[in-house]
């Protein structure tokens, strides 16, 4: 019996995936159960292994501001 670790079986389930299927996949994953985190992951991390320089330094960034910008909310919340 062959075993096969969760980075294999999320490639394996969406690969042969057309460009809309992928976008789905992530779409629907998106705010979902948590239990799509680990997919999510692992398709973040083939882009990042394929992202140059730039791209991997704009996706920081991105995800640095996301960050700060919740941070500064929960922090400040607005009057209700």
């Amino acid at each position: 019996m062959q075993t096969i670790d969760l980075r294999q079986a999320i490639i394996m389930r969406v690969n042969g995936n057309t460009k809309e299927e992928l976008k789905d996949v992530i779409a629907d994953s998106i705010d979902s159960d948590e239990r799509a985190l680990p997919g999510l992951g692992v398709l973040f991390e083939m882009i990042w292994k394929e992202a140059g320089q730039n791209e991997q330094t704009y996706m920081v960034d991105s995800l640095y501001r996301h960050l700060h910008q919740q941070n500064a909310a929960v922090a400040n919340p607005s009057p209700s």
